[in-house]
């Protein structure tokens, strides 16, 4: 079936460009001809120079990112993002450490230390 189909389609083609004139095909030709050339030659792609510079400057950013987010001196740190306030904050299974007003002013009080 499939072999039909191929000579059917090359009989069809054929007859086709059969019909044709003179010019038209000539300028189907040239431009064969110009399509061909252009596929044996290599294709320059611009944009490869940019590529180390690109990552060379990633690098610095990320450098830039790194070093800014050291603590300055020895002292230790907490690192705690409103991420994790956030997530705290959502918890539904976490526990209610508030109950019915119970050590209501240990919790101001350590919420005033973490501020200062």
């Amino acid at each position: 079936m499939t072999e039909e189909f191929e000579k059917r389609t090359h009989e069809v083609l054929e007859e086709s460009a059969g019909r044709l004139d003179g010019r038209t095909r000539s300028r189907l030709t040239q431009a064969r001809h110009a399509a061909l050339a252009q596929l044996a030659q290599p294709a320059r792609h611009w944009w490869r120079a940019y590529v180390p510079v690109g990552a060379a400057a990633a690098v610095a950013v990320l450098a830039v990112v790194i070093w800014s987010g050291q603590p300055s001196g020895n002292a230790p740190t907490l690192a705690v993002s409103p991420v994790d306030d956030l997530e705290l904050l959502a918890d539904a299974e976490a526990q209610d450490f508030v109950d019915d007003g119970e050590d209501l002013e240990f919790y101001e009080w350590a919420a005033g230390e973490t501020e200062t």
